[in-house]
């Protein structure tokens, strides 16, 4: 796939759409008349809780290892994740019989590193640098690394949400999505904007883990030193040169939202619209709900609810 100025075209998104259509998802987007009230919006959810195991992120690890040599099949792919992207890439690498090996933070939740195995994946805990773990049992092995995010493949594939929001929301105003290290919301821009210029894209991130933001004031990439935030899901520590272009071109506002005001969004999600979302995707109404977003009154908002692999013990815990 070519990169024009860094920038994923969107015709590459439409072709992951055809990659991976019958193999995913078409996840639904739901009302919420209650919370609407309450952000003073007509306000939607994109359940991609429901996608294939538990995430949006199958759509682009589908993407990316459907362009994958049989050479490099055959030897193994490897990878950096918290959770959700360890358990797409076991589940899709297992789909094709590609060996898959995700080096995740010894911390990780109990339930993912499990799910990851589970699903065929061979996890290594560590906690060390997660980069530079996976970057030397690469050389060892051979494998082929499959960026959890800043890849265009992988960010074309994300992409397919933002084709599927404006086909069955063609009137949304703004949209809300999470960013981790960026993917998600650069595909997701990326074909909101090129389908509908006028529509407002806003990215959310925690307090503990705002590389994006930070990495937009700096207008580089930076990298994290400390990490701490509930959101495993956007615990990223870098952003990447690619998902920095594309939150530079696409992304109208990146805020912040605190951990307490993610808990107070997964509690009225929980309640009101009988989901369980993970903290990461929760950021999403937490922006909403806090005020830091000036929205039009009765604009229709979608939020996209990236995830939902909690486990009880957590959900317990901050519940």
């Amino acid at each position: 796939m070519k990169i024009h100025n860094k920038i994923v075209p969107y015709q590459e998104a439409l072709a992951a759409q055809e990659v991976i259509s019958d193999k995913v998802h078409r996840t639904p987007i739901v009302s919420s008349t209650y919370l609407g009230k309450l952000t003073h919006t007509n306000l939607y959810l994109k359940l991609e809780l429901f996608q294939k195991t538990g995430s949006f992120k199958p759509r682009g690890v589908l993407n990316k290892l459907h362009h994958l040599d049989s050479e490099y099949r055959k030897k193994g792919v490897i990878s950096i994740s918290a959770g959700n992207h360890a358990q797409a890439l076991a589940w899709v690498a297992a789909q094709l019989d590609i060996p898959s090996t995700i080096v995740m933070p010894s911390g990780s939740l109990r339930s993912k590193i499990e799910a990851t195995q589970g699903y065929g994946g061979e996890v290594i805990l560590t906690e060390d640098n997660l980069l530079e773990t996976c970057l030397k049992i690469q050389k060892e092995r051979d494998l082929t690394l499959i960026h959890p995010f800043d890849d265009p493949e992988i960010i074309a594939g994300q992409g397919t949400i933002g084709i599927e929001i404006i086909e069955d929301l063609p009137d949304v105003d703004v949209v809300m999505v999470g960013i981790g290290g960026g993917g998600l919301i650069s595909g997701i821009a990326m074909t909101l904007k090129e389908q509908k210029p006028k529509v407002r894209v806003i990215g959310i991130e925690p307090e503990g883990a705002s590389a994006m933001s930070q990495s937009l004031q700096r207008g580089e990439p930076v990298h994290l030193e400390r990490v701490d935030t509930i959101a495993d899901g956007l615990s990223a520590p870098f952003a990447g040169q690619l998902t920095l272009a594309h939150v530079q071109a696409y992304v109208d506002d990146v805020v912040i939202v605190s951990d307490q005001e993610i808990v107070e969004a997964m509690k009225l999600i929980l309640e009101r619209c009988k989901v369980t979302a993970e903290p990461a995707a929760a950021s999403t109404l937490a922006a909403l709900l806090s005020g830091k977003v000036s929205i039009s009154h009765g604009a229709k908002v979608l939020c996209v609810l990236s995830g939902g692999n909690i486990d009880q013990k957590s959900l317990k815990s901050l519940l």
